[in-house]
């Protein structure tokens, strides 16, 4: 028998304890690379139980102006895929279990090459690869490839989404899914909390895997309604939007102490029903 994925034991100790995962994304290289390492540690101590790092890239399709600012700043320093791995490599020096979750586009994976890729992934600590412009239907090769090297291949479900393309993603997809809130990109439009929480027991009937929500969660009171009935709440615009408003000096800080307001409110919200 395989050992239990970091994303597998994470999520089992949350639901025996009655809790939700907290997922902060966040761009690696952003507001410096300085910042990286100490950000995935800071997130990981304030409450975070998955880290999603972003992986910048030129051309992103589903992210909104914030996240599009904070990737086009982290490849103005020059940040690139190589650097995103080392980083994760540096964080596992003292962090062994907290799960990482690289999130980004298909095209520096294949500059790299996949096989490659996966390789240095997985030696470097990275638990899941969550491809935005990896539809399940593309993902017959990446997929197993990316399994074949421990890491777990987690895919994006809209609301939009057909009962087969979901039926598709939980024949492919392992650790979580992530269900897309909004119509649109990552920050926009407003939350309706109760049409995503009516979608997420047939995503989870399908998948068999926990399902973590983003795209639009942005106070402690939207994650708290989220954190109900989901297994995972995934939050990252207004953090980097809380990153940009620190300034480089406070960033971590304030980074932290968001992520611990947001930790504490799904608490009380889950331990009040």
């Amino acid at each position: 028998m395989s050992p239990m994925s970091r994303i597998d034991a994470t999520f089992a100790r949350l639901r025996a304890a009655n809790r939700r995962a907290l997922i902060p994304y966040f761009t690696a290289g952003h507001p410096s690379r300085e910042h990286a390492v100490p950000m995935m540690h800071a997130l990981a101590r304030a409450g975070a139980d998955v880290i999603e790092l972003g992986v910048p890239f030129s051309d992103p399709m589903a992210d909104g102006p914030v996240i599009q600012r904070s990737g086009e700043h982290a490849l103005s320093l020059g940040v690139g895929l190589g650097d995103v791995l080392d980083w994760v490599r540096e964080f596992r020096r003292d962090d062994a279990t907290t799960p990482v979750v690289l999130m980004g586009y298909l095209n520096p994976i294949e500059r790299m090459g996949a096989e490659a890729f996966a390789a240095r992934a997985a030696e470097a600590g990275v638990d899941g690869v969550l491809v935005v412009d990896l539809p399940p239907e593309e993902a017959e090769t990446l997929g197993p490839l990316f399994k074949s090297h421990g890491l777990d291949p987690i895919f994006l479900i809209a609301p939009t989404s057909t009962p087969a393309r979901i039926a598709q993603v939980g024949r492919i997809a392992s650790g979580y899914v992530y269900y897309v809130s909004l119509k649109g990109v990552t920050g926009s439009g407003a939350l309706n909390v109760d049409a995503v929480l009516s979608a997420l027991p047939a995503i989870r009937e399908a998948t068999g895997l926990p399902v973590g929500v983003g795209f639009g969660i942005r106070d402690g009171a939207t994650a708290r309604a989220i954190a109900e009935r989901a297994d995972a709440v995934v939050i990252g615009t207004r953090l980097i939007q809380e990153i940009e408003a620190a300034g480089p000096a406070h960033a971590v800080e304030r980074a932290a102490a968001f992520i611990q307001g947001i930790r504490q409110a799904m608490d009380a919200g889950v331990s009040a029903t």
